[in-house]
């Protein structure tokens, strides 16, 4: 069967290569004009729109006399500053020069490449294609040239050489490999430092090498034959080049950094509240609780598309609501896009029109797992509007946000008919478009609330508009979590920096693994989303397990309170860069492509190495480390430098690592983060011989104003030091216009770390703190300072207003 595909495989290859190049042949040049600084170009088989996004990024769409087109859905729809574009030509060719990138245009055969700096990335070989049935693009790949995205896939890091499904599909069950998943991209970053994404709905696939291995084909059954180059001079240049382009995630609340209360599901307001209660008990931090879909039915099937309170096992729910928030825990629910026949709300969809349809124009009915159904067109506005009326009614009753599931959609017959196409022209956009509906309508209704959407499924761009993803429905063992670092970071390289997974497993499980539950929790603390979530045979919520396990996860969760600070300092960078906060340690150093494959630990933001623990009774975990650097054991203090370190372990640890000369900033523990204060402001700085120079920040605002930075509501706190033969300089400045609820004064304990000296004198902004000589008197002490001998650190007490500060410790 294998060999017979593969043939199969090969004669389309070889069918579409024979089209392109005698496409290739009778495609010529013919003239040219500017709109602007869009370059038009007329072919002898149609046109081609060059129009430039910024200095690094370019929209290249083919049109041809009878293809059908869609809209962009990747494009964001953004005032931008203009891009001073200029043109040359010659007797063979046109240059297209927007700065940083350019392109060259030959006339004669007609095809595009593109150059920065006087290097080559990337060129069309064939380029376009259209026939009867397939539509693409061929591009030239180079040797030893790496490619990496692709969405969601348990491939390796590097995607060359594969042959990825593009249609959006659920994969129950997961573990070690997976080619076709939830979220599929039709985009890859390119170790010649560009990204290449088809902006291109429809059902097809992405050949990178595999029936040719020079060549990188695009194949799409309809839809829009556009498609969107980005460069830069680095790897992080390049990812914000390209989210400028396909738009920015804007910044969560504050509490979707928090723990969530998550499962399939609770059955009844009782149940919930007894959950919430439990936290409590056994003081565990908590800001959301998500309700799965009993909350609308008691049973799996029958009832989806009720979308409204199952008032038997949910009698009042508005004041369940109002209570939790009282206690700031935020409520979520879920949603699907799927209205049953034997829904409640089933003659309603009908009656607004609000459903997909059949080639008879009636609504489109099919069966599924979970009954006989329609799906919304949220292509259509009749369809928006109706899905939106049910969301603000339960917005006003208290929800704070939401979960959408089954998006990809995870049933949609081809022979479905949207408001702008076919099901399979339009299939990968669909959880986009239900996004852009929430974000969109919401936003317009309360402006002055920070949308929470996490959904499965989408397609480039959807970042823009709130989206968080999850992985889907892992299995609940070792071969479910070790992917799950490297499907964030493939994720988070193409403008999705919220990846996460279900911490603990979803699917499967007979008995509980206390030792698989609690290393993923662990490495939960360093992703983007803290959401046990599982199916229920066993309990996904930390409070209900043993004792061992609840004091190890007590205390990791705890952290990731205390680390609120770091951790909503790198929710800011995305919003403002799209620099994911799952980092790939290739950023570290982008001359080695060998990095490009690693995906054993990754960065958590620019100052922690994270290598989650993925095997069973592990007691070391080797990692590599970036070049030129020294690292400290967070737990330990322990030094490491060189190209590789093994780290011991226990149950209680997994390898965290940190920079030297890094600043980690911390805060008092909280139930909520609703709680969360500077007030009381610890920082932990690494000192070494090596880190002469060093810096750092930390962004605040009140955690729920929509453009906090933009409007100037915030505050940030720069921290510095140079290292000299005498001590340490430290500085200390704030900018912003501030925000609701800051402290007009911060009391600072600095701890620095791999310190000896005892201080000859320690100066707070020119005036002495006192040299302590105890913990106790440190402790008791407005301001002061001493020597930890046992730790090797110096820990100084301050007081810092809004004022610059320069604290020198002196040896």
């Amino acid at each position: 069967m294998k060999f017979r595909q593969t043939l199969q495989l090969c004669a389309l290859a070889g069918a579409i290569a024979s089209h392109s190049a005698a496409a290739l042949e009778s495609r010529q040049y013919l003239d040219h004009h500017l709109d602007g600084d869009a370059l038009t170009i007329e072919t002898s088989d149609g046109e081609v729109t060059l129009t430039p996004i910024n200095d690094d990024a370019i929209a290249v769409h083919y049109r041809r006399e009878g293809v059908k087109q869609l809209p962009s859905f990747a494009l964001a729809d953004a005032q931008r500053a203009a891009v001073e574009a200029r043109i040359e030509e010659s007797e063979d060719q046109l240059t297209y020069d927007l700065g940083d990138l350019h392109a060259v245009i030959h006339k004669s055969p007609f095809a595009i490449s593109y150059h920065r700096d006087g290097e080559k990335l990337l060129s069309e070989e064939t380029g376009f294609f259209a026939t009867e049935t397939i539509r693409g693009f061929r591009f030239a790949l180079e040797d030893g040239e790496k490619l990496l995205g692709g969405g969601e896939r348990v491939l390796g890091m590097d995607r060359r050489g594969k042959r990825l499904p593009l249609y959006n599909r659920a994969h129950y069950g997961y573990t070690t490999e997976s080619e076709q998943m939830y979220f599929s991209l039709p985009a890859v970053m390119s170790s010649n430092k560009y990204i290449l994404m088809f902006d291109n709905s429809a059902t097809g696939t992405l050949d990178l090498g595999a029936s040719e291995e020079d060549v990188l084909q695009f194949e799409a059954v309809g839809g829009r034959t556009s498609y969107i180059v980005a460069s830069g001079g680095s790897y992080p240049e390049l990812v914000e080049n390209y989210v400028d382009v396909t738009g920015r995630q804007p910044l969560p609340p504050r509490w979707a950094l928090g723990n969530f209360a998550s499962r399939f599901g609770y059955h009844t307001e009782a149940e919930v509240r007894a959950t919430v209660d439990k936290f409590a008990e056994e003081d565990f931090p908590l800001d959301a609780v998500v309700l799965d879909l009993f909350w609308f039915g008691p049973d799996i099937q029958g009832h989806m598309g009720n979308l409204a309170w199952d008032r038997k096992a949910f009698p009042q729910p508005e004041k369940m609501m109002a209570d939790f928030s009282e206690r700031g825990i935020e409520t979520i629910l879920v949603t699907e896009p799927f209205v049953l026949t034997s829904s409640g709300r089933w003659d309603e969809a009908v009656a607004a029109d609000a459903l997909a349809k059949n080639l008879a124009g009636e609504p489109k009915r099919f069966d599924f797992y979970f009954g006989n159904t329609g799906l919304i067109d949220v292509f259509d506005e009749n369809g928006r509007d109706w899905f939106w009326n049910i969301y603000d009614g339960l917005l006003q009753q208290g929800v704070s946000g939401w979960w959408g599931d089954l998006g990809e959609p995870e049933v949609h017959p081809s022979d479905t008919v949207h408001a702008i196409g076919m099901a399979d022209e339009v299939h990968n956009a669909y959880g986009h478009r239900w996004a852009q509906t929430l974000f969109e309508k919401q936003t317009a209704a309360y402006p002055e609330r920070r949308p929470f959407i996490m959904m499965r499924a989408g397609f480039p761009g959807s970042q823009r508009y709130g989206m968080i993803p999850w992985t889907g429905d892992v299995a609940r063992e070792w071969g479910g979590l070790k992917p799950q670092v490297e499907l964030a970071l493939s994720m988070g390289l193409l403008g999705f920096g919220y990846t996460h997974s279900d911490l603990g497993g979803f699917a499967g499980g007979e008995e509980f693994d206390r030792e698989l539950y609690i290393r993923w929790l662990q490495y939960g603390v360093f992703q983007p989303v803290y959401r046990p979530h599982a199916q229920e045979n066993i309990a996904p919520e930390p409070v209900f397990h043993d004792r061992t396990t609840r004091n190890i996860t007590r205390e990791y969760i705890k952290l990731r309170y205390r680390l609120l600070p770091y951790n909503y300092t790198l929710a800011f960078e995305n919003s403002q860069t799209g620099i994911p906060l799952m980092r790939p340690l290739f950023f570290t150093d982008e001359s080695d492509p060998a990095l490009m494959d690693y995906k054993d630990a990754y960065l958590w933001g620019n100052d922690f190495l994270v290598a989650p623990v993925t095997e069973a009774g592990v007691d070391e975990v080797e990692l590599r480390l970036p070049p030129g650097g020294v690292w400290f054991d967070y737990w330990t203090d322990d030094q490491y430098s060189g190209e590789k370190a093994t780290i011991d372990v226990e149950l209680e640890t997994i390898p965290v690592l940190v920079r030297a000369g890094a600043f980690i900033p911390t805060v008092d523990d909280m139930d909520t983060t609703r709680d969360y204060s500077s007030e009381s402001l610890t920082l932990d700085y690494y000192a070494h011989p090596t880190s002469l120079e060093s810096s750092g920040y930390i962004y605040e605002d009140d955690g729920k104003t929509v453009d906090a930075f933009a409007r100037d509501r915030y505050a940030r706190l720069h921290f510095q030091a140079e290292r000299s033969a005498d001590g340490i300089r430290f500085g200390f400045r704030r900018d912003g216009g501030g925000y609701r609820g800051e402290p007009q004064q911060r009391s600072v304990e600095l701890n620095i770390h791999n310190w000896d000296l005892q201080p000859s004198q320690v100066l707070a902004a020119g005036t002495a703190i006192p040299v302590l000589g105890s913990e106790r008197a440190l402790e008791q002490a407005g301001e002061g300072a001493w020597l930890d001998r046992r730790t090797n650190q110096l820990r100084v007490k301050f007081n810092w207003g809004r004022e610059p500060l320069q604290l020198t410790v002196e040896h």
